[in-house]
């Protein structure tokens, strides 16, 4: 068997996983073994809370929501009701951001829903 040197091609796996570990603290930025680890931890994570931030996000204009409704004597699935049978199509993030911004139109929006 004749010998094979994989000197370019190692140094390339291991740069890119440094450069993926850049701005990480210590040696888990500088250590070849550790930035490994820590870059596949790293993914893991950021794969995991990119799902999450969408029910993260929903929760929080449920609440903004459900905030709003209760100053006009309203619970949040109460609304949701209404707005379903008033065939009112607006999604929770744009109820979320009318309730925070534009009360008024808040209001005029319950008013159309009873």
């Amino acid at each position: 068997m004749t010998r094979v040197k994989r000197g370019n091609v190692a140094r390339k796996r291991r740069k890119k996983i440094l450069k993926l570990a850049k701005g990480f603290r210590g040696s888990h930025s500088k250590l070849f073994r550790t930035a490994n680890q820590q870059v596949m931890k790293a993914l893991r994570n950021s794969y995991r809370d990119r799902k999450k931030k969408k029910r993260d996000f929903r929760r929080l204009w449920i609440v903004r929501i459900n905030a709003a409704a209760r100053n006009h004597d309203l619970s949040y699935s109460q609304l949701m009701g209404k707005l379903k049978k008033a065939n009112i199509g607006l999604n929770r993030k744009m109820l979320a951001q009318i309730a925070m911004t534009d009360p008024e139109a808040f209001t005029k929006v319950i008013e159309m829903v009873n």
